[in-house]
């Protein structure tokens, strides 16, 4: 089983279900009482956000390829972000390392494409809806049309993110705001929905609706397994 390196935190809440949930995939594959070799870095949130928040995505960048080059020199063969908004520097760390990233958008792609899917619905903070990174690898390299909620629920979606779920707040009333989104998504074509944030698993299930859902964590994460055990 191949070391993984896991840069966590962004938030906490969902980086103890990538843990939970990694584990749980390997004791799955292997029985018994393996579970996922594994280094955790986990960030201290409150700085990583503001520096999001100011667009100083190239700070974000220093701070996270010193992290992955610490991993790797520990020893780790693969890394995984723990989150879907801190891949839009994913390609700077890649060229900083000579251990693979598990990309969390390449994954997602190929399990869309296993459905048939052309026109794909993404939710996620407003950095993955609005800053290009997610959106563009998905149509250049993987052919896939990506469509987008309206600014205003793109300013909600991102909203409820933070100040809500990143906080363990689980509500009704958001939960039934987002399946509303999702169903106005739908009736402009999208085939399926990629919930691109790892926060927004805690409060949308695949029983909440009639369309496929795209769950980037678990997708992730069964990537990163099948690295680990290949």
């Amino acid at each position: 089983m191949k070391l993984l390196g896991l840069i966590g935190g962004m938030s906490w809440e969902s980086t103890v279900e990538y843990y939970r949930v990694l584990n749980q995939m390997v004791k799955d594959r292997l029985g018994g009482w393996n579970s996922a070799k594994l280094l955790l870095y986990s960030v201290n949130f409150d700085p990583v956000l503001q520096f999001q928040e100011k667009g100083r995505w190239d700070k974000l960048a220093d701070i996270f390829i010193d992290i992955a080059q610490r991993l790797e020199a520990a020893g780790c063969e693969g890394v995984v972000l723990c989150s879907n908004t801190i891949h839009k520097i994913a390609s700077a760390i890649d060229k900083a390392i000579s251990i693979p990233i598990i990309h969390v958008v390449d994954a997602t792609a190929e399990k869309i494409k296993e459905q048939g899917i052309d026109t794909i619905g993404l939710l996620g903070t407003k950095f993955t809806m609005e800053g290009g990174f997610y959106e563009q690898r998905l149509g250049e390299k993987h052919k896939l049309n990506v469509m987008t909620p309206s600014k205003s629920q793109r300013e909600y979606i991102n909203s409820a993110i933070y100040e809500e779920l990143a906080m363990g707040d689980i509500l009704d009333t958001t939960r039934g705001e987002f399946l509303s989104v999702i169903n106005q998504l739908k009736e402009r074509g999208a085939e399926g929905i990629i919930l691109g944030c790892t926060e927004i698993p805690l409060l949308i299930q695949e029983d909440d609706v009639d369309i496929p859902l795209f769950n980037t964590l678990t997708i992730h994460l069964r990537a990163a397994v099948d690295f680990a055990l290949d």
